[in-house]
This record gives C-alpha cells, structure tokens and sequence, in this order.
C-alpha cells in the first residue's frame, strides 16, 4: 500500500483532476489517495468564517453563491455524461445547502466555522470520486470523519486511526480527504500543521505503508530556491532530520510537521511531480546522498533582538530570565547567540514584540532589527566535518552577517542576514558549495 497525497493545485481545475486520475490508475497498485480542496476554496471558505463570525451574512452568502458557480463551472468541464453531471450537481445541491443552512445561523461560532472548512475537502473527494466511477475506476470514498481523530491536545491518535481504517481498505484505491478530522467531543475539525501532507504521513503511519508520496508541482526538494537562483537541481535522498531542517526554513515543499509520524514510524516519503511524474523526486528516510552540504533555505519575516547587559558577565539565571518573557508571550525563538554581556536571539512572529520588549528592559538595553532573513545551510552532521566553515564564509565573504548558528544541529548552519540581501546570499552560496557538485 502507497499513500499518494495531491495538493489543492494538482485538483485545482477539472483538467488538473483527470491528471491525477490517470496517475493513480496507471499502475495495479494499492493506494490510498488523500486529496486537498481545489486551490482557493479553503481560502474562500476561511474568509466566509470570517464574516459571518463579524455577523455579516449577507456577504458571507454572497461569496457562498459565487464558489457555489466556480464549482459548477468545474463540474461542466470535468464530467461527460449526463449521469455523473446531475450526481455532481446533488452532491453541491447538499453542501452549499449546509453552507447556507450554517450562514443562517444567528450565533454563528468556532466550531460551526469548522465544519464550514470541511466543505472544501469534502466537495473536492466526492466530486473526483463521481469522475473515478464515471470512469469505471475500481474505486472507493471514505470519509475522514469516519477515522481521523486527534486527543485533547491536537494530537492523533495514530494507533486507533489505524484500527479504524485498516478495515476498510477493501478496494485497490481509496480516496480520502486531508486536513479534517474529528476531536475528542466528535465535533468537525482539523489538522492545523501541514494540513493534507500531515493527514498523509498520520495514514501511513497507521497503516504501515510502503511509502508516502506527496506529489506537487515540482520535481522534488531543491537544493535552493528555484524562485531566486536559476542553477539548482533536485535532492535525490534526505534523511528526516535534514528535511524537518529544510521545510522548517523555508523549503515550502513540505510542512515541518507533516513528516514527523512518518518519521517515528520509519514510513519513507517522497516527493514528486505531477508535471514529470517519471522523475524519482526526493525520497526522504534513513539514508542520504553522499554530498555533505545538501540544500539551503530562507526563511523570512525574522526579527532579531539584542539584550545587553553588564549585570549578565559572570551571572547565573540570566539566560532563564530571558526566555521565560518570551514563554510568558508563547513566542518561539529560532537562533540565539551569545557574549559575556550581551545576548541575540530571533523570533518570526512579532505579535507581541512590544511587550516583550517592556518586559526584557528590566534586564537591560535592547536592541531590535527587522526585515531580517535566517539562511538554513542543511546537509548530513555538517557541524562535525571539517572545512565547512570555510567554504560558507568564503562565499559570502562580501556579505556582512548579523548572526551565526554553528552546532545547536548537527544538521544545519543558519545565518542571519538583512532581507534585502537574501537574493545576493543565497545565489552566492549556491555558487560556493554547489558548483560542479553531484549527488
């Protein structure tokens, strides 16, 4: 059993959804596909919440009755017969009906507006489940409100998801919805890290898959970003520390959540493409190419804060002072650095900045940068080979670096940079450490 999970692009259009037919039944065997909704809609569907959380209905049926015609707009283009085109139309005819049913209600609240977010995975697994069968595709529909639980901390409860889905995998391909799931009062709810890649590697842990495939539009990880940098190429092999590193800076190929049950159940994943289906992609597991340096990623929107103080040289509970404010305000840090009476440290998210910084006067003169940017050099126990150093700072020798991150990881080298020099940073590293480099 292979676990095939496609994003809301790759079912973004009717002609994107026969794509994705054609690769699931181009082989005989067994898969569970877990689909997205179609790209937008769970966006169209966060905003309508929105509004009807604000009690403005009127407009929340507004937006309602304009996905309502995109979606028969797409059930036109994707069915050809006259059969698969009414069940298409029943099938909006019940869920926009309870869309409207849930915009109606005067004290519309979170766990309605959860249920609302479902529709979009659920239109898009029963629309593409009426195409398989028009198509005489041995295929079946299970909804993952049947299966997918999570406890009362958000987590899932992968043991039992296995016991309730397992038995049903009676048929060679089945279709099932990412993101949603069910908490512990069996009310509608949903994943929040990774979303569908998430859903995906949570079955294939509870099924003991062969393999998790999370197809995209691209050819696997890169070992840079192909937005800014023209000369990268697809990572052959990861091992799961390596891409957790890689999708937590910045690698939006993957969630860095989405890989930790596969992880703790040794489930390999790998990512490929619905464009070049026959290239390998990255396959993600235990073992790694042998190139010691294997990709970079940015991550933005960093804000960097520097705590100085004399009363911190030669004090002990300086450094636990400093992060319980940032415990007070549930706000994470990436990199911290420090001297004999200074420390800096990086958040990317500044909701509560402000106070933070109140907060962290008491124990001295701060400093704050923003528009800053975290360079992740990621490759196989970097930290511990030598002349790695070298080589990074040798690339970026004209490039002045506000902070480094050298063995918190074995696995990563991150430095800090203004945001304005990430396009010149990373195009410099890709021509330092990959240059005439093969997997």
């Amino acid at each position: 059993m292979i676990i095939y999970k496609f994003g809301g692009t790759s079912v973004g259009n009717a002609q994107r959804m026969k794509k994705v037919a054609s690769l699931i039944t181009n082989d005989d065997i067994s898969k569970v596909v877990v689909l997205s909704a179609v790209s937008g809609t769970t966006n169209t569907l966060v905003e309508i919440g929105e509004l009807l959380q604000k009690r403005k209905p009127e407009t929340a049926i507004k937006l309602i009755e304009s996905l309502r015609n995109d979606y028969n707009q797409l059930i036109s283009e994707l069915y050809d017969t006259p059969e698969a085109h009414k069940k298409g139309t029943e099938i909006l005819d019940k869920y926009f009906g309870q869309m409207l049913s849930l915009a109606n209600i005067p004290d519309f609240n979170l766990g309605n507006n959860k249920t609302m977010l479902a529709f979009g995975e659920i239109l898009s697994t029963n629309l593409f489940q009426i195409y398989m069968e028009s198509n005489n595709h041995d295929s079946q529909l299970i909804s993952a409100l049947d299966f997918m639980t999570i406890d009362a901390e958000g987590e899932p409860e992968i043991e039992e998801i296995g016991k309730k889905l397992k038995p049903q995998l009676n048929k060679r391909l089945t279709i099932t919805q990412g993101f949603i799931c069910r908490n512990p009062q069996g009310q509608t709810d949903n994943l929040k890290r990774g979303g569908s890649d998430y859903s995906a590697s949570i079955i294939g842990a509870a099924i003991q898959a062969e393999e998790i495939q999370i197809w995209t539009d691209i050819d696997g990880m890169h070992n840079n970003d192909p937005r800014i940098v023209k000369k990268t190429a697809p990572i052959a092999a990861l091992t799961f520390d390596e891409a957790a590193e890689l999708a937590y800076f910045g690698a939006k190929i993957l969630h860095p959540a989405s890989i930790l049950p596969a992880q703790k159940y040794k489930i390999p994943v790998r990512l490929k493409s619905t464009i070049n289906p026959d290239a390998e992609g990255t396959l993600i597991g235990s073992k790694t190419s042998s190139r010691d340096v294997k990709a970079i990623a940015a991550k933005d929107g960093i804000t960097a804060v520097k705590i100085k103080s004399s009363r911190m040289l030669l004090a002990y509970g300086f450094l636990k002072n400093i992060f319980e404010v940032f415990g007070q305000f549930k706000t994470s840090i990436d990199m911290v650095t420090t001297s004999e009476v200074a420390v800096s440290l990086t958040i990317d998210d500044d909701t509560h900045l402000e106070s933070i910084k109140t907060e962290l006067n008491k124990f001295g003169n701060v400093e704050v940068d923003i528009n800053q940017t975290i360079i992740c050099i990621v490759g196989d126990l970097i930290s511990e080979k030598s002349g790695i150093l070298k080589r990074i700072f040798d690339a970026v020798s004209d490039i002045p670096v506000r902070m480094v991150s050298y063995g918190g990881s074995r696995n990563n080298i991150s430095l800090l940079i203004d945001s304005k020099l990430k396009a010149d940073v990373l195009n410099a590293l890709n021509d330092g450490l990959f240059e005439n480099v093969k997997d």
